[in-house]
């Protein structure tokens, strides 16, 4: 009897099932896109909600032992990498020949004394480029004073020049006219 109920029941749910897609069905047999949207994420949230009731999560004991072993294999794993790069390069330094601290403290004292000189070797050859550039600025200059009080010279000489036979020949005529003049009186 309990069986016959049953099936009953899964008829009676499943005619249910069919008549409420029946009405919720379009023209070609199938819901509406909305309809099956709205169905497909409350069906998204039921399964959620099952697999967080499936979840066995960890008592507070367990968190922080795991919590605790996770720490102390991290330190162990970079303890070990620091010594292997550490090793390695003094095994480097070894087989190279190279000190490091010796060699820092001469090569930095070499370095220094070879800027200091650079600078002063710098400073000299500035200071000469710069004497040679005032004195080739001032030879041009000079040179350039010269050329243009020459050619001013020979152009005020000939405009006086120009300026004389203009006289010149203003006073012949003066003279011309003045002899004109006494001729026309006589």
């Amino acid at each position: 009897m309990a069986k016959d109920q049953n099936a009953e029941a899964a008829k009676k749910v499943a005619e249910a099932e069919k008549s409420s897609k029946k009405k919720a069905a379009g023209k070609d047999g199938q819901p509406n896109a909305f309809a099956r949207l709205i169905k497909k994420i409350a069906q998204f949230f039921k399964d959620l909600k099952g697999e967080t009731k499936k979840i066995i999560w960890p008592d507070a004991k367990t968190v922080w032992k795991s919590t605790g072993v996770v720490i102390v294999c991290v330190i162990i794993i970079g303890a070990g990498i620091w010594l292997v790069d550490f090793g390695l390069s003094k095994g480097i330094d070894v087989v190279l020949g190279i000190n490091t601290k010796e060699t820092t403290t001469v090569a930095a004292g070499a370095e220094v004394t070879d800027a200091a000189n650079s600078v002063e070797i710098a400073t000299e050859a500035a200071t000469a480029a710069a004497a040679e550039a005032s004195e080739a600025a001032t030879e041009a200059a000079a040179e350039a004073t010269t050329e243009a009080a020459t050619e001013a010279a020979a152009e005020t000489t000939e405009a006086a020049a120009e300026t004389t036979a203009a006289a010149e020949t203003t006073e012949a005529a003066a003279e011309t006219t003045a002899a004109a003049s006494e001729a026309a009186t006589k």
